[in-house]
C-alpha cells in the first residue's frame, strides 16, 4: 500500500512566485509520484496555475493575503506575519497536517518563524541550515550556511553530527568523513572556541570518521564529505561559489561566442562542456534544511526557478522518507561529547 506524503508550500515566497511554486511541484512527481500538496497564499493566482499543471486532484490551497517580503527584518515578519504564507505552511508541520514545508520565500524571516513555531530537537542548541556543494569527485555537505553568526564549539560539534546524519541520508554514505573548516590545517590555527571543538571532535570515540581541520580550496576538492564552519563563514563560502559558478557558465559562453572557430570547436566538445555545465547547475543542489529543529523545513533560493523548487521538493520528501530527525537524536544520544559539559570539560 502507497501512503501519500504531505508537502506544505510557501506559494508566495520567492522572486518567482507562485509559478516556479506550482510548476516545481507538478516537476517534484517524478522523484516522489505519492506527494500531495497544500499550497499557502492568494487562491485566486494559485488556482489556476494548478489547474494549468493538473495538480487539482492532488493540491488544495489555503488562501491567505498575506506574504512575507525579500527584504522583510526578521522581527517585522514575525510581528506582522501570524497569519503570512510562510507563517501558515509552518504550523502545518508543527501541527501534523504536512509532514514538510518548503519555502523560496526571505531566510532570515523562514529562520526565525521556523524556530519558533517547530522549535528544536531535544538536547539541540541551534538548528544549522544544511545543503550539499558540488565538489571534485562528489558532493559535500556543508553547514552551517548562515544561520548562526558566531559559533561555540558545542554548536560546532552538533553541526558535526548532524551533518554526518545528512550526508548518510542524502548522499547515501555509510562512513562520511567530517572536516572542520579554518585558516590552515595546523592544530595551532584558529580562534578559541574552533580549537576547542577540534579536540572535542577528536574526542568522540565510535563510528564518527573526524579528519580534522580542512580549509576553503578542501570543500571542493571533496576532501571531506561534510564541512562544518559558523552561519557567517558558511554564507561567504556559499555566495562565493554561485558566483564562481556564474563567472564559469558567463566565460564559456563568451568564449564559444567569440568566433567561428570556437563555435566549431563547442559542435566538437559539445557533449563534454553540457557534462561539465550539468555538474556546477546550481538547480541540482536546491534545497536547503534547516537542521536541527522539530520538523521537515526547507529553504529553497530566493530566485529558484521550477527546477530549482523541484529539487527543494525532493529533499524534503526525502529527510521525511528517512526519519532525518530520529537519526539526528540517535547520533546525540550515542555521542556525549557534543554536550556543553563536554566543552566546559575539555577546555578545563
Amino acid at each position: 500500500m502507497t501512503f501519500s506524503l504531505p508537502i506544505a508550500l510557501d506559494a508566495m515566497g520567492g522572486d518567482k512566485a507562485p509559478d516556479s511554486v506550482v510548476h516545481g511541484a507538478r516537476l517534484a512527481l517524478k522523484y516522489f509520484p505519492n506527494l500531495r500538496y497544500t499550497f499557502y497564499g492568494n487562491k485566486e493566482v494559485v488556482a489556476p496555475l494548478i489547474h494549468r499543471h493538473k495538480l487539482d486532484e492532488i493540491a488544495s490551497i489555503h488562501h491567505t493575503d498575506v506574504s512575507i517580503g525579500a527584504q522583510e527584518k526578521p522581527s517585522a515578519a514575525l510581528r506582522r506575519g501570524k497569519y503570512s504564507s510562510m507563517r501558515l505552511a509552518l504550523e502545518a508541520v508543527e501541527r501534523g497536517e504536512a509532514s514538510a514545508c518548503v519555502s523560496s520565500g526571505n531566510t532570515g524571516a523562514f529562520m526565525a518563524m521556523a524556530k519558533l513555531v517547530l522549535k528544536t530537537l531535544p538536547g539541540i542548541l541551534r538548528p544549522a541550515i544544511t545543503a550539499t556543494m558540488p565538489a571534485r569527485t562528489r558532493p559535500v555537505v556543508l553547514l552551517d550556511m548562515g544561520a548562526n553568526i558566531d559559533c561555540t564549539a558545542e554548536y560546532l560539534v552538533q553541526f558535526a553530527l548532524m551533518g554526518e546524519a545528512y550526508a548518510k541520508v542524502v548522499l547515501g554514505m555509510e562512513n562520511p568523513t567530517i572536516g572542520l573548516l579554518n585558516v590552515g590545517e595546523e592544530d595551532i590555527k584558529g580562534h578559541e572556541e574552533l580549537k576547542l571543538a577540534h579536540q572535542m571532535l577528536r574526542g568522540i570515540t565510535g563510528s564518527l570518521a573526524y579528519h580534522g581541520f580542512v580549509e576553503g580550496n578542501d570543500i571542493f576538492e571533496g576532501t571531506t564529505d561534510v564541512v562544518v564552519t559558523d552561519g557567517f563563514t558558511g554564507n561567504v563560502a556559499l555566495k562565493t561559489a554561485e558566483g564562481t559558478s556564474r563567472l564559469f557558465y558567463a566565460t564559456v559562453k563568451q568564449a564559444i561566442e567569440k568566433s567561428f572557430w570556437a563555435k566549431i570547436g563547442y559542435l566538437l566538445a559539445r557533449s563534454a562542456i553540457k557534462m561539465a555545465l550539468r555538474k556546477f547547475d546550481p538547480r541540482k543542489y536546491n534545497g536547503a534544511m534547516l537542521l536541527g529543529l522539530n520538523g521537515i523545513a526547507i529553504k529553497s533560493h530566493g530566485g529558484a526557478d521550477a527546477k530549482s523548487f523541484a529539487n527543494a521538493i525532493r529533499v524534503a520528501a526525502t529527510m521525511v522518507q528517512e526519519n532525518i530527525n530520529q537519526r539526528i537524536i540517535s547520533e546525540l544520544n550515542q555521542n556525549p561529547m557534543s554536550s556543553p559539559a563536554a566543552a566546559a570539560a575539555v577546555s578545563g
